[in-house]
């Protein structure tokens, strides 16, 4: 029998536990604090992500049954629904916040070298946004309409290896394309986005950077060809045209020549129109570039499934906040552990052998040696496909 540490004991060693401290005083998080240190509280929130708990009662009543093991895994104290509540609600999510910055910093250096859906070296992004619905009589901090509630998941994908590189969570009211606003232009790097963050202006501050975009072009867009390059229609590609936008405003907000690529895809006999500022790769990399956009929606569906951000602990912005946070740090720290180990599993299936095994003492490559890597979960095929990296 191992006789060593917990798989969730060895599960936490993964996190940079230095960094997470120095974060916790710089915003005085266990200041006055005698119970549930900020660390507690991480863990304590990272186990419910593991094992799938629905409650803060049954956050409480799991860690109770397993009470002789709970120094082992990090906690002083059992752990009490109401004052981890309490610190759900005054403990700054910004703290939670910053570290899973810094976990995501590690997984992207990690999967710099995953392949993309093209042959390219530059950094490519995905960004989009879900929605989470909440009860407007509970969450009126985060109004949507005059019925409902909800919160707006903001995420810049990197599409080499899933990794979200960047996460801003507003209300449901937020305009996605403010988020532009927000972002810092990385230069050579390609921002995938859908026709709702369409704006001339901000795109044009994206162009400036020396950053490129593909986007979904409007029916009603006024333009003027200046240029058509050669295409073979047997490929799909109906079209390749330099143009220039038309419009007063338009034109003062983009005075630039733009790329504009029509392209049919026989599978499912839709004729998608296309504008980038890209004006070297071939056109139909351009359109394979942005079908991989698609995992966004993958990685949504995905988080909104097997994480637990649907159902809230508190019904405070901190407390939601910092669940929301806390659950992007497990699953970048998953993707961290599987990356580091070597493990060939998907995420699924690692967080479902640690659902029902963290309180066991083995190593944790032992853990995971008897997945069956081809077992289908019993969801939706695409929805795994984004993370057999």
């Amino acid at each position: 029998m191992f006789a060593g540490k917990t798989l969730f004991a060895q599960i936490m060693d993964f996190l940079p536990w230095s960094t997470f401290h120095r974060i916790v005083d710089r915003y005085s998080g266990n200041r006055r604090v005698r119970t549930l240190t900020c660390a507690e509280q991480f863990r304590a929130m990272a186990f419910a992500q593991l094992t799938y708990r629905e409650s803060l009662r049954d956050i409480e009543t799991c860690l109770s049954a397993q009470a002789v093991k709970l120094y082992h895994l990090g906690f002083r104290q059992p752990i009490r629904r109401s004052t981890l509540a309490d610190a759900n609600e005054i403990r700054s999510w910004h703290i939670y916040a910053e570290f899973a910055q810094r976990l995501i910093s590690q997984a992207r250096s990690l999967y710099a070298t995953e392949p993309l859906a093209v042959e390219l070296s530059n950094t490519v992004y995905a960004l989009d946004s879900t929605t989470i619905d909440l009860c407007l009589s509970l969450f009126s901090w985060a109004p949507f309409c005059s019925t409902k509630a909800a919160v707006k998941l903001h995420t810049l994908l990197d599409l080499r290896g899933a990794i979200p590189s960047f996460i801003h969570v507003s209300d449901g009211k937020y305009h996605d394309v403010n988020l532009l606003d927000v972002l810092l232009p990385e230069p050579g790097a390609f921002y995938l986005v859908d026709r709702g963050y369409l704006d001339w202006q901000r795109l044009y501050v994206l162009h400036r950077a020396s950053s490129f975009f593909i986007i979904r072009a409007k029916s009603n867009l006024n333009f003027h060809r200046l240029y058509s390059a050669p295409t073979d229609r047997s490929t799909g590609l109906i079209c390749d045209q330099t143009i220039a936008l038309d419009g007063f405003y338009t034109r003062q907000f983009y005075p630039d020549p733009l790329r504009r690529i029509r392209f049919h895809d026989p599978q499912t006999d839709q004729t998608l129109v296309f504008l980038t500022n890209q004006m070297t790769l071939p056109a139909l990399t351009i359109g394979k570039l942005y079908k991989s956009r698609w995992d966004i929606e993958l990685f949504f569906k995905w988080i909104k499934q097997h994480l637990r951000i649907k159902r809230f602990y508190g019904t405070s912005e901190n407390a939601v906040k910092s669940q929301i946070w806390i659950a992007v740090s497990v699953y970048v720290l998953i993707a961290i552990i599987k990356k580091r180990l070597g493990l060939e599993s998907s995420l699924y299936g690692l967080l479902q052998i640690l659902s029902v095994t963290l309180f066991e003492k083995m190593p944790i490559q032992q853990a995971f040696a008897r997945i069956d890597y081809n077992s289908d979960p019993g969801n939706s095929d695409n929805q795994l496909n984004l993370f057999m990296f």
